[in-house]
């Protein structure tokens, strides 16, 4: 890209360009009007020279115009730019909103957009899946460092508020419950439950018997206490054996009409219902629920901190793959790109339309913040160059004419 610095030397290069032209023509035209009288075919020249100079004069001053007062004389209609650039800026911004960002011409344009495909291409490139990977991990990065975490944890603290404390437990917990018993979900936890009590009653007899003999009055003898002990062991050991065995067994059914009355207790009875909301509070009160807001967001932010900065971290890598599977995707499923496409096309479509005056006025008010001569120089450096043309072509042309009408005027009055 031409920088402005080679825009400038451009320009200063076709101004002497234009300005010397004009001083030739002035030279020739003093050298003729000296001579014509000696010489009378140099009054073709003295009129060619003459003409060009009026020419280049004019086309001069309508340039210098454009841009700057000539000669520094604040003459009316001149610095055209730095006195109505307000107005040029706002004319720019109607003619891009009108001729660009017309209903018609987005249509038209982004309605041909397909991006799913190539897209998908370049996704799928190992180097530029890296790379997204590598800008996402800069992201958030980013926003761990500017988000504070107090304002986070007051975040967490409010969700959880909202959705843990302020809704009624009870009820859902019931209709849980009851659609796990009803499901007969719970059987394997019965069984391991039974399972367990009885390996740890068949392990430590020693410990039920001792239980049971601490409960004895102190007036029974020892040895009465041990054979009662030993014979309450045996038949828990044998009832336990039974419920253990028996999938039907009557302890089992129990069980599962006790936990579907309490599933039903937790639905309907206000007395159960105010318990589960009490035990709820209990458990997560104001203190314990900050707690574990702060606790929550110190692993979740320790873990995404060490999951950016490591290449080589399961999240990283899970990602990298992730996106190359999404242009892989993009590529090879149609129904899927079009579908991308679909949403890509509305979606610049609404924000096209949507803000397009936005735009516009963009460039209106960036333009009015411009300084005037700024605003004239930068426009000069762009456009400066081939105006200067206009000169050297005002300057052929003016001595055509000028050639012209001396030769049509000798040739009808001599």
């Amino acid at each position: 890209m031409v920088d402005d610095v080679t825009r400038a030397q451009a320009l200063r290069k076709m101004k002497a360009v234009a300005t010397g032209l004009l001083v030739v023509l002035a030279v020739i035209f003093c050298v003729a009007f000296a001579l014509q009288d000696q010489y009378p075919w140099l009054g073709y020249v003295r009129a060619a020279a003459e003409g060009g100079m009026v020419g280049a004069l004019a086309d001069w001053f309508a340039v210098t115009a454009l841009f700057k007062h000539p000669m520094g004389l604040k003459i009316p209609h001149t610095a055209i730019i730095p006195r109505k650039k307000d107005q040029i800026g706002e004319t720019l911004g109607g003619f891009v909103e009108e001729n660009f960002l017309s209903d018609e011409v987005l249509k038209e344009k982004l309605g041909k957009l397909n991006v799913a495909v190539p897209a998908g291409a370049w996704l799928s490139e190992p180097a530029n899946s890296e790379r997204v990977a590598k800008e996402g991990a800069t992201v958030i990065r980013g926003v761990l460092e500017v988000v504070e975490d107090e304002d986070v944890l007051r975040l967490v603290e409010t969700l959880a508020k909202k959705h843990m404390l302020a809704p009624e437990w009870s009820s859902t917990l019931g209709r849980v419950l009851e659609t796990i018993v009803r499901d007969n979900h719970h059987a394997q936890l019965v069984d391991l439950l039974v399972t367990k009590t009885y390996e740890w009653v068949q392990a430590h007899p020693e410990r039920v018997t001792a239980m049971l003999s601490s409960r004895s009055p102190s007036w029974v003898p020892r040895s009465v206490d041990m054979f009662l002990g030993e014979k309450v062991y045996l038949e828990i050991v044998k009832f336990l054996s039974d419920v253990n065995r028996d999938k039907d067994h009557m302890v089992r059914r129990s069980i599962t009409e006790w936990l579907h009355q309490v599933a039903q207790d937790m639905q309907k009875d206000p007395a159960t219902i105010a318990k589960v909301e009490r035990l709820k509070h209990s458990l997560l009160g104001d203190p314990q629920l900050r707690e574990l807001a702060a606790t929550s967001w110190s692993s979740i932010k320790a873990a995404l901190l060490d999951a950016v900065e490591n290449p080589e971290s399961e999240l990283r890598t899970s990602f990298i793959r992730a996106v190359a599977d999404l242009g892989r995707r993009l590529q090879e499923d149609q129904t899927l790109a079009r579908k991308v496409d679909a949403w890509v096309r509305n979606a610049a479509i609404y924000v096209a339309t949507t803000y397009r005056h936005q735009a516009a006025s963009l460039i209106t008010e960036t333009v009015a913040l411009w300084d005037g001569e700024e605003t004239s120089r930068k426009i000069e450096l762009q456009v400066g160059r081939d105006l200067q043309f206009i000169r050297i072509n005002g300057t052929v042309v003016g001595s055509l004419a000028g050639l012209a009408i001396y030769a049509l005027a000798s040739a009808l009055f001599h």
